[in-house]
C-alpha cells in the first residue's frame, strides 16, 4: 500500500461537511463522504472492457480509499459513469478543433478518463495513456479553454493538494492544481468522448 493512503484518509476525516461553504463549490453533492472502495475484480473488468490500464495512484485510491464521492467540485464519479476522451489538436477545415467523429489514428491514441464533473462543460480528467499518463488535467469539452495539466505528479498528490486547500479554507478557484508552464494555449485542443 502507498504510504500516502492512510494520511489521505486522516485528512479527509478531519474536514467536516458544511452546507454552502463558499470555498468548496459542489460539496453538497458528496458532503465530503466517499463511496465504498471498489473490489479489484470490478476495476479489472472496467480496464478490460475499455482496453486500458488505470494509473496506479488512481487505481489505489479507488480500491483502498473510495470509489466515488469526496473530491473537488461535484466529486469523484463512480467508475461506471467515467468516460474515455481523446484530444485531437487538428480539426479539419470547417469543423471545431478536437474530436471530429472518426476513430483516432494510432498517434492520436492518448486517452483521458473523465473522473470529476466540474459543471457546465468543464471536466477533470486523468491521462490513462501517452506521455501524461497518471497526471490530472482540467479542461473544457467544448474547446473554449485548456486543457491545464496539474503540476502534481499523480492522482494521490493531486487529491492531497485539494484536501490541504479545503482544510485551510482556500477557494476551489484558487486550487493551484495546474502549472502555468504546462498549460496549453486556449482553443488549441478540444476534449470529447471517445466513440
Amino acid at each position: 500500500m502507498d504510504p500516502r493512503i492512510p494520511r489521505l484518509r486522516r485528512k479527509l476525516a478531519a474536514i467536516p461537511f458544511q452546507p454552502l461553504r463558499s470555498h468548496s463549490f459542489g460539496e453538497e453533492e458528496h458532503e465530503f463522504r466517499l463511496g465504498p472502495k471498489l473490489v479489484e475484480a470490478r476495476v479489472a473488468a472496467f480496464e478490460a472492457k475499455h482496453d486500458i490500464v488505470l494509473p496506479d495512484a488512481y487505481r489505489q485510491f479507488l480500491t483502498q480509499i473510495g470509489g466515488s464521492g469526496a473530491a473537488p467540485f461535484y466529486g469523484l464519479m463512480p467508475l461506471e459513469r467515467c468516460s474515455l476522451m481523446v484530444m485531437n489538436p487538428r480539426g479539419e477545415p470547417g469543423t471545431p478543433r478536437g474530436f471530429d467523429g472518426r476513430e483516432p489514428k494510432a498517434h492520436e491514441r492518448d486517452l483521458f478518463l473523465h473522473i470529476i464533473e466540474m459543471g457546465c462543460t468543464d471536466v477533470c480528467l486523468i491521462a490513462v495513456t501517452g506521455p501524461l499518463t497518471g497526471r490530472v488535467l482540467i479542461g473544457n469539452s467544448d474547446g473554449y479553454w485548456g486543457p491545464n495539466v496539474s503540476s502534481a505528479t499523480d492522482f494521490l498528490d493531486w487529491y492531497e493538494r485539494w484536501l490541504n486547500h479545503m482544510s485551510s479554507g482556500r477557494d476551489n478557484r484558487a486550487l493551484e492544481l495546474t502549472s502555468p508552464r504546462l498549460r496549453a494555449h486556449p482553443n488549441r485542443h478540444r476534449l470529447a468522448p471517445k466513440i
